[in-house]
């Protein structure tokens, strides 16, 4: 394993761990998601260099514009829930509740 495929993925294990641990705001929550997106988008837009390749790979832009469209709708949700709770805490946020 190369420290290039060590870096990559170390920086998601450690989003994912993120994600499981910090689970009480919402903010921390949408930071991991889109921490463990940049690691996917950088190990994929790394891939056809280190294969060598000249082809143009159309799956690293899909996923930086999927990755911009989620954080997008986090932040939009994170402004809704904090004007409607009073806060990003995921405590108060009930899906079941009306």
């Amino acid at each position: 394993m190369t420290t290039m495929h060590f870096s990559y993925y170390s920086a998601f294990i450690i989003s994912i761990t993120g994600l499981s641990l910090h689970q009480t705001h919402l903010i921390s929550t949408l930071l991991c998601l889109e921490s463990m997106m940049l690691s996917l988008y950088i190990a994929l837009s790394m891939w056809p260099i280190q294969l060598q390749t000249s082809s143009f790979m159309l799956t690293p832009m899909l996923m930086l514009s999927f990755s911009a469209c989620e954080a997008g709708m986090g932040l939009s949700l994170l402004v809704a829930s904090s004007r409607t709770h009073g806060s990003d805490h995921l405590q108060n946020l009930n899906l079941l509740q009306c």
